[in-house]
């Protein structure tokens, strides 16, 4: 089927993105709603991301299936399943347990819809096509993340105070069950391919030997383990404050936090957040491009630290006015934003390389989900065992090991073609 890449490009991508941000971003936000605490949040929503740092080592295997389209539908209709499910565990005496359960098998689709996602993308397009359609792919992941944050969130906190807590993330995720099945209905019409393309003769013991090979040349790369080390530590401050700072918005007043209503965080994050994020992204990638990655690379690593900065600053003055909030969520993720756009680079141009780049892309992406995973996992209990206020001071101090790094690792020098579009950072 021949179509054009407008008909399937942004909904692929609007779907890519909504299950991520739905496992990602809205869990943690709905179980703080319903009291769970900080550090459990934190431990459970980190093992959840898990699925996105392992994802290049079934990757591979994939390629078995007679098509990619194939893979996308059944991960979609997957996942639509998966948020009905959800809906209904919500509504059990052990709803705790039953959701994370679903979350799981959520996170595990949506990590391996991305992989034949982007494959598809590939394959189906040619490397002008590629580039000309990448800002509608970027467009449109972020899009599903206005819809999540600054729409259903705020539907969310209104059923609220009209039906409970549990009722209304029932409903919440039953719409978006709904939204998801009508996606992957159209997706199964719009995408280029059959569903029953017939494959290569690929073989399960074929892909092992190239998966074994691959990973044994990327990690006898020269200073791959230093570059490992950076990567891991480039985003150890960001794991924690990604995790913590919205949860401190919503946190009570006495408990040391902001006190904001899911209504409110969902506006803010959804509109001037969302918004902020891409103008960080795009001005971060056009800085890079003009300077070299080599001479960009300390400012970007310094505006990765602006997002701590500013949820300090929240903590020790505690403002109470939304314009003022909203203010210091923008400043949040245009520095969030700019600053990110150096390690997606850094894996690029630096990791990537040889002969094997593709795959090793991959598994440097994984490594720098790892990275932030790990922190994310750890920053709950720390956040209990400081507080809010000594918390975000901690995470400004956990910047400055990247920062130093820089004595010790290879940059490229040359100048980088400037991204198409801003892609959030799964």
């Amino acid at each position: 089927m021949s179509s054009s890449p407008l008909r399937w490009v942004p909904s692929l991508y609007f779907v890519q993105g909504m299950q991520f941000f739905v496992v990602m971003l809205i869990a943690g936000l709905m179980y703080k709603n319903m009291g769970v605490a900080n550090d459990q949040i934190a431990r459970w929503t980190g093992v959840l991301g898990l699925a996105w740092a392992f994802k290049p080592l079934w990757s591979p295997f994939l390629e078995l299936a007679r098509s990619k389209k194939l893979i996308v539908v059944a991960m979609q209709f997957t996942g639509a399943a998966g948020l009905a499910l959800m809906a209904l565990a919500l509504q059990l005496p052990f709803w705790f347990a039953a959701s994370l359960g679903v979350l799981f098998v959520l996170a595990y689709a949506s990590a391996t819809h991305d992989i034949a996602c982007d494959g598809l993308y590939m394959a189906s397009l040619d490397a002008r096509q590629q580039a000309a359609y990448a800002g509608w792919q970027g467009a449109f992941f972020n899009a599903s993340k206005f819809l999540t944050l600054g729409g259903l969130l705020v539907l969310a906190g209104s059923l609220e105070r009209s039906m409970g807590v549990m009722n209304a993330w029932s409903v919440i995720f039953a719409l978006l069950a709904v939204l998801l099945a009508l996606l992957a209905a159209y997706n199964a019409y719009a995408l280029p391919g059959v569903l029953n393309t017939a494959h290569g003769e690929l073989t399960a013991a074929s892909v092992w030997r190239t998966l074994r090979e691959v990973i044994a040349d990327f990690l006898l790369k020269p200073g791959i383990w230093t570059a490992i080390l950076f990567i891991v530590l480039f985003r150890f401050a960001e794991g924690q404050v990604q995790t913590i700072g919205p949860l401190f918005l919503i946190e009570a007043r006495a408990k040391g936090g902001l006190g904001l209503s899911t209504e409110q965080v969902g506006a803010v994050y959804g509109t001037v957040g969302t918004a902020a994020f891409l103008v960080g992204s795009i001005l971060g990638g056009y800085f890079t491009s003009w300077l070299s990655l080599k001479r960009a690379m300390p400012v970007l690593i310094i505006a990765m630290a602006v997002p701590n900065v500013t949820f300090y600053y929240l903590s020790v003055t505690l403002p109470q006015d939304m314009l003022h909030i909203s203010v210091a969520v923008a400043v949040e993720m245009l520095g969030y934003g700019f600053g990110f756009v150096g390690m997606i680079l850094y894996i690029m141009q630096a990791v990537a390389p040889g002969r094997f780049s593709t795959a090793h892309y991959a598994l440097g992406s994984g490594v720098m989900q790892l990275g932030f995973i790990l922190s994310k996992s750890i920053s709950g209990d720390i956040q209990v065992a400081m507080g809010y206020e000594r918390f975000f001071l901690w995470t400004i101090v956990c910047g400055a090991p990247a920062l130093l790094m820089l004595l010790f690792v290879r940059l490229p020098a040359t100048r980088a073609a400037p991204p198409q579009g801003a892609a959030d950072p799964a």
